[in-house]
């Protein structure tokens, strides 16, 4: 394919990329050195860095940033081992019946965000199963707490987002070869050790490709927090993207959250692009 023919195929989605990515971004920085609110926003006044100093003086949006991390460091890895989990042992399972697991545990993709929320939401208040469950075991009643939000927030997270992995990983199972796993059982390898050298090693960029999806997902997560937390300062569990929100909607400092969208970006490409340049280095490795 020449150069010529390669710059048609790709100039939509490159035109699409630029509309939907470059332009927003473009104009979030432009916003993010205005002070702006709803009073003023057709008439703007230009304060260069302020916005950004003011959001790193900002004692909440560190609070928010260590949240988020915290939520990223503990949700990413549990829904990746959960889902690789999950499709080791849905490999196992005869293809007759397969179809129904798959369909059971996509559910979570059909619902919408903010109605799984409130259904799992609603398990754990005065009239919920689990709630019932939780006072019949403990003799008490099941409170929303600080820790308890968190939990919860952490729950539909592995809930919600582990369909992902479990896909990509019971999908890239399928292309381990059966010669493998039989040389394996003659030698005497356990299904632990199967899985040790065999599955991992076969999945190895699979790995890295849902790390960065999970991250990036998990980074800008809003709904679930939204819903949990009902903007309450006292669970103290308030993530980057909710904080973005209420300083624009409830603060009307739309010249400041458009700053804490550009520091957003760029703490996201701070953690990406290790992954990004390790990943590089092994496809150069394996050509």
């Amino acid at each position: 394919m020449n150069r010529r023919t390669f710059f048609m195929f790709m100039s939509p989605s490159l035109l699409v990329m630029l509309a939907l990515m470059v332009f927003p971004l473009l104009t979030s920085i432009w916003l993010s050195t205005q002070y702006m609110t709803f009073r003023n926003i057709n008439t703007p006044e230009f304060v260069g860095l302020a916005n950004y100093l003011e959001v790193f003086e900002d004692r909440k949006f560190w609070q928010a940033f260590t949240f988020t991390m915290t939520f990223i460091a503990i949700a990413v890895p549990a829904q990746i081992s959960v889902g690789f989990l999950i499709a080791v042992l849905l490999d196992q399972v005869s293809s007759r019946i397969r179809g129904i697991y798959i369909a059971a545990f996509l559910m979570p993709f059909i619902v919408v965000p903010v109605v799984g929320t409130l259904m799992v939401k609603q398990l754990f208040e005065s009239g919920g199963i689990v709630a019932w469950a939780y006072r019949a075991l403990l003799g008490s009643r099941f409170i929303f707490t600080e820790q308890s939000v968190k939990s919860l927030i952490l729950v539909h997270s592995l809930w919600a987002a582990t369909p992902f992995p479990l896909i990509v990983f019971f999908a890239g199972l399928q292309t381990l070869p059966d010669e493998l796993i039989e040389a394996s059982m003659i030698d005497g390898a356990t299904r632990l050790r199967q899985v040790r050298h065999i599955m991992i090693p076969h999945l190895r960029s699979l790995f890295v490709f849902v790390g960065l999806i999970s991250i990036m997902d998990a980074y800008r997560v809003f709904d679930s927090v939204f819903v949990l937390t009902e903007q309450n300062p006292i669970y103290k569990a308030e993530v980057m993207m909710l904080y973005t929100f209420r300083t624009a909607m409830s603060v009307q400092r739309l010249g400041k959250a458009n700053a804490m969208s550009v520091i957003t970006v760029v703490m996201i490409l701070v953690v990406l692009v290790p992954f990004l340049l390790r990943t590089y280095k092994e496809q150069t490795e394996e050509r």
